[in-house]
């Protein structure tokens, strides 16, 4: 079955009892009418209710339906990195477990990755039934990683999207990086990347499960991370070697004129001068800097993944 399928539809949920059920249907009623060959790969993140046993009673139901289900809550980006591992489709479609995605979306996304050729595409709600403490970070956030990332997207964290397998298949996401699916795709070679205006539902039953007041915070972090790690994550000397021999090379200079204006000039003591002290900073930060950058080289020199490369094809090994 899973060489045939065309389209994997991976769902992260956390306590969504109530929505599941229409949701499975939802999905089936719109990709049966366009006979497609489809999974649907719901990733029960810790939930506390019955949404387990919900997905047990839908997989009875639907052959389509596949659940993996997680010890206790690690969160959506862990869900999503599961369900990407267990996708088999040459098109992976993205969505929430709330309702607030549309199913009627799917064809049109499964459309721009097989025929226009994009290697994914994000939805856009551009219009919001959130909370106006929501929408607020939201633009912002959107707004930072749009000038940051140089991906020209106006929803960046929108659960509805859709990937060629093979992208999903070459990164990893971890941590609160959900956000940034987008701009890990970029780093990973993958360009052609496109948006859909998508609509977006009030919810119908219980609350956010993936939201909290700290998700401001911890999104800048993620992106500050999350582009340094691209940047610099096999090259640390690159930016603490660099950084620290400067401003070692700083305090040094400023060693000699205080010595020459002691020695030389017959001018003030050397440690008489507040500039002194700026000196002696300098030298001893540009060298935890150096040697930061020296021990992070060690370590990514050792990592079983520093040769680790996507490679598009190949020629010549496996032609008769």
């Amino acid at each position: 079955m899973s060489e045939s399928i065309q389209l994997s539809v991976v769902v992260p949920l956390y306590n969504e009892e109530e929505s599941l059920p229409r949701l499975i249907e939802w999905i089936d009623e719109v990709l049966s009418v366009h006979s497609y060959h489809y999974e649907v790969v719901l990733v029960d993140d810790g939930s506390s209710d019955k949404s387990w046993e919900i997905v047990c009673d839908l997989r009875r139901k639907y052959a389509f339906v596949r659940g993996i289900r997680f010890q206790r809550n690690y969160g959506k980006a862990a869900a999503l990195n599961e369900g990407f591992k267990a996708a088999g489709g040459d098109v992976v479609i993205t969505m929430d477990a709330d309702l607030q995605d549309s199913p009627e979306e799917i064809p049109e996304l499964y459309r721009m990755i097989t025929e226009e050729q994009f290697d994914l595409v994000s939805g856009w709600k551009k219009k919001r039934y959130d909370s106006f403490h929501k929408r607020f970070p939201s633009k912002f956030y959107n707004g930072i990683t749009r000038m940051v990332s140089g991906i020209k997207l106006h929803d960046f964290n929108c659960g509805l999207k859709a990937y060629r397998l093979q992208v999903v298949k070459s990164i990893e996401v971890y941590g609160e990086m959900h956000r940034y699916i987008p701009l890990i795709a970029k780093k990973a070679g993958f360009r052609k990347i496109g948006e859909k205006v998508v609509q977006h539902r009030k919810r119908e039953f219980g609350e956010p499960k993936y939201e909290s007041f700290s998700r401001g915070i911890k999104g800048i972090l993620d992106l500050i991370s999350l582009t340094f790690m691209h940047r610099f994550g096999k090259r640390p000397m690159h930016v603490f070697g660099f950084g620290g021999s400067l401003l070692f090379i700083i305090g040094f200079l400023i060693f000699l004129w205080l010595a020459i204006a002691k020695f030389v000039l017959n001018q003030y003591g050397m440690t008489d001068r507040p500039l002194f002290y700026f000196g002696l900073l300098c030298m001893v930060i540009g060298t935890q800097l150096f040697i930061a950058g020296f021990l992070g080289e060690m370590i990514t020199r050792s990592a079983a993944d520093r040769n680790k490369y996507l490679i598009l094809e190949r020629k010549g090994w496996d032609e008769e």
